[in-house]
């Protein structure tokens, strides 16, 4: 029987904030055709048995301030897969689009001539819901702002400035080692009483969360053993749920 022709191709694949239920039908679908699957650590395993039995995985993670696989290195196996074997899934957490890369490896693919196509995943942020945090509250919150805790090179966003000056939700994504100098700008603004939420695996089981004042929040962490990956979330929308929402001295 002659080899059967391989047609290469990649879709980066947003897995969700961790619960394998909250994947999108499409992306279960493009699981079941993979030839190879490129997963990080972010992506739960549990995603992984979806995938046919021949399907090649590789572990391509990059863990918080640990050891990581090089972007390059991806690069590198994108195409080299795509060209052996076919169909690659770039399994991503979240949404591969949302601080998370996922572009430039469309974009590589493309510029070697692998057709490239993009399935969204549900954020991490959207998360926040099931501790009983909205992202947006009709008179409470005017919107949301998504920022990266720790820039390229190694900076706090100066969007977090900015940010707390308006009413909208503010959401940091890898944050966490950045606790102490997103507290102190609060409290240098005059914003240090602003309610802060830190939530872990916020879609799992063995879900942690703690909810105080952004100028306690590196006691906050401390105290409830929080670590990462974790979202920190600051705004009035936190107090909804116990009716304490009301934004103190607005003028």
């Amino acid at each position: 029987m002659p080899d059967q022709e391989i047609t290469p191709e990649l879709y980066v694949v947003g897995a969700g904030p961790g619960d394998p239920e909250l994947i999108t039908v499409k992306a279960y679908k493009i699981l079941q055709k993979a030839d190879v699957v490129l997963y990080d650590n972010l992506a739960n395993s549990e995603l992984l048995d979806i995938t046919k039995p021949d399907c090649e995985k590789i572990y391509v993670g990059k863990r918080p301030y640990g050891s990581y696989t090089p972007q390059e290195r991806i690069h590198e196996l994108i195409k080299e897969k795509a060209l052996e074997k076919g169909l690659v899934v770039r399994l991503k957490g979240g949404d591969p689009y949302i601080f998370g890369r996922g572009f430039e490896e469309v974009l590589f693919a493309r510029e070697h001539g692998i057709p490239a196509h993009y399935i969204p995943g549900i954020t991490s942020m959207q998360a926040s819901g099931f501790d009983d945090i909205p992202l947006t509250h009709r008179a409470v919150s005017e919107g949301i702002w998504a920022i990266t805790g720790t820039k390229k090179d190694g900076s706090l966003s100066d969007d977090l400035r900015l940010s707390m000056h308006s009413n909208a939700t503010v959401i940091i994504y890898m944050g966490m080692k950045k606790a102490a100098e997103i507290a102190a700008t609060y409290v240098q603004e005059g914003k240090g009483d602003m309610p802060v939420a830190v939530i872990q695996h916020a879609s799992l089981p063995h879900k942690k969360s703690a909810v105080g004042k952004v100028k306690d929040l590196v006691e906050l962490i401390d105290t409830h053993k929080l670590t990462y990956p974790a979202l920190i979330v600051i705004g009035w929308v936190i107090g909804v749920r116990e009716g304490t929402q009301q934004r103190p001295n607005q003028h």
